[in-house]
């Protein structure tokens, strides 16, 4: 690949098989990318610093509580965040789904969702032509170009007959890395890269018909990281004369510390903030992640059987709605994992079923919208939350008073429940394993079992087996403790498993090995890594 390189030291890989890659990676976005760097990178690694910090300390004291330092802002009834603007007022049907390729972002689009997370994420594997290939389809969908034409000659175009749904954008965490921009001549930050590509692509179309820009913000773990983020927009706005405040940010609770500092990041956005998500998956990979030392209490049970009915998820998302509308803020449900399969009406029943119970019960709760992966289900959340809502746009007038929640409730693993079986153990590492194969081969939303399985299902999967084996946990179907010797036998097990499925498949048969040799040492180490797609992202870069 070549380089790009403009005169204030910036240097971008250009990324082969897109022809329009240099549009994006302009001299003039490429110096706007370098400004957010040099201004916030260091502050962005110092908090990542103190998350480490964080963490260790939880782990040895078993706990995690609301800040005493922040009590007043907590205790503060005057303060609110401004209403919405009038594109993200109504959100009761939110579409997720990769910005690359066109096909899909365009069909996202029509969809009939009032709003499009467009993943730069979780559910996108962090190719550099996926990147730089979903920016510049989100610059075509903010000027109302965004089209494709298949090799079969079929052409997907934006409709015309009603609007198409709010693009909400998803950069990369505050943790990763983009190797393929080098500012001064080191990695920048992949949050950072994102975001600046797309509002500096974006913003002025964007603003001019009052439809954004706005963010998804990831895996914060702290009101300083929703502080940081306040900067970045204040700044960015200013840097390209967009009106301050037009950027609307909504948080992913998505990890245990954020669980306890809701009302906090609400604040710190200030004029940016929109609402939170209760980004269920992750949230449960956090908990892992952070009491994984923590002894057996902190011992997560089956992923398949803990439920958002569970007595640790309904204290999380009821402190959530109750935070969100106490500020005036919106509160967004999370992922229904099922999926339709058109070829196999049963399985697809079931899941329609599976996703008006879920979309159902957070309607009830409070919830002034959720999310679908898939078309077919926009109908089902939408049919719900209009049972609730009628012609409001939302809920937020629906305070939750009754809620009260406890830093003991927010930590209650036992009440998830306690059943850890061998046959799950299997079922994670076969889910891990074909997860990083594709994952490796350039998608990042893969259907396993008729499940959406993104990188944070991945990561519960491996992160149970590295938990179990430390924990010493005793399987309850067969009474086998899971040692490093049986887990390495269910490591050989599904490893031929996924060989006879993937290795006829000519685009995944190179990665099978490098997945399964990833996730082995993953759940195998005595040393735990933070995130899976740290090490594969330095995997996919080197091959």
């Amino acid at each position: 690949m070549s380089t790009i390189t403009t005169p204030s030291a910036v240097e971008a890989t250009r990324p082969e098989g897109l022809a329009q890659a240099e549009e994006i990676l302009s001299a003039e976005a490429l110096d706007f990318v370098a400004e957010l760097h040099r201004r916030f990178d260091a502050r962005r690694l110092e908090l990542l610093a103190q998350r480490t910090e964080k963490r260790r300390e939880a782990a040895e004291r078993g706990r995690l509580d609301f800040l005493e330092s922040t009590r007043s802002i907590r205790e503060d009834e005057s303060w609110s965040v401004p209403e919405a603007p009038p594109a993200l007022r109504d959100r009761r049907v939110e579409i997720t789904g990769p910005a690359m390729p066109a096909k899909m972002a365009i069909n996202a689009l029509n969809s009939g969702a009032k709003v499009w997370l467009a993943d730069l994420e979780d559910a996108s594997s962090p190719t550099w032509l996926n990147q730089v290939g979903g920016i510049l389809n989100l610059r075509d969908a903010a000027h109302g170009t965004l089209a494709f034409t298949s090799p079969e000659g079929k052409q997907y175009r934006l409709r015309e007959d009603e609007p198409s749904a709010v693009v909400v954008a998803r950069p990369r965490g505050l943790h990763l890395p983009e190797h393929n921009v080098r500012i001064d001549g080191a990695p920048a930050s992949a949050s950072l890269v994102d975001f600046g590509l797309h509002f500096f692509h974006t913003a002025a179309a964007l603003s001019e018909k009052d439809r954004g820009p706005y963010y998804y913000l990831p895996k914060l773990e702290s009101h300083l990281e929703a502080k940081l983020w306040n900067e970045v927009f204040t700044y960015a706005e200013e840097r390209l004369g967009i009106a301050h405040g037009t950027v609307r940010a909504t948080v992913l609770i998505e990890t245990i510390p954020a669980a306890f500092e809701m009302e906090e990041i609400l604040y710190e956005l200030r004029e940016h903030a929109s609402g939170l998500n209760a980004g269920r998956w992750d949230y449960l990979f956090s908990i892992i992640k952070t009491f994984r030392d923590a002894g057996e209490r902190f011992q997560l049970a089956d992923r398949s059987t803990v439920t958002m009915t569970a007595p640790l998820m309904r204290a999380y998302t009821d402190l959530l709605v109750r935070t969100c509308h106490r500020r005036g803020a919106v509160a967004m449900g999370g992922m229904a994992a099922f999926i339709p399969n058109r070829r196999e009406p049963e399985v697809t029943a079931a899941a329609f079923e599976s996703v008006r119970q879920d979309k159902t019960r957070e309607a009830r709760d409070g919830f002034d919208g959720s999310w679908v992966a898939h078309p077919d289900l926009v109908e089902i959340c939408r049919e719900v939350f209009d049972g609730v809502l009628g012609e409001r746009p939302h809920q937020i007038d629906r305070t939750r008073e009754d809620v009260e929640v406890t830093a003991d409730q927010l930590l209650d693993v036992a009440s998830a429940g306690e059943v850890r079986t061998e046959k799950e153990l299997h079922l994670n590492l076969y889910v891990a394993f074909r997860y990083v194969a594709v994952w490796l081969s350039g998608n990042g939303a893969v259907a396993i079992n008729n499940l959406m399985e993104d990188a944070a299902t991945a990561e519960i999967s491996r992160s149970q087996v590295w938990q179990q084996i430390h924990n010493g946990v005793v399987y309850r179907d067969t009474g086998n403790t899971a040692t490093r010797e049986l887990v390495e036998e269910a490591i050989a097990a599904q490893s031929e498993t996924i060989r006879r499925e993937l290795g006829g498949i000519e685009e995944l048969a190179a990665h099978i090995e490098p997945a399964i040799e990833l996730v082995t040492r993953l759940v195998l180490d005595e040393e735990y890594q933070d995130f899976l797609t740290l090490p594969a992202y330095e995997f996919m870069e080197a091959r």
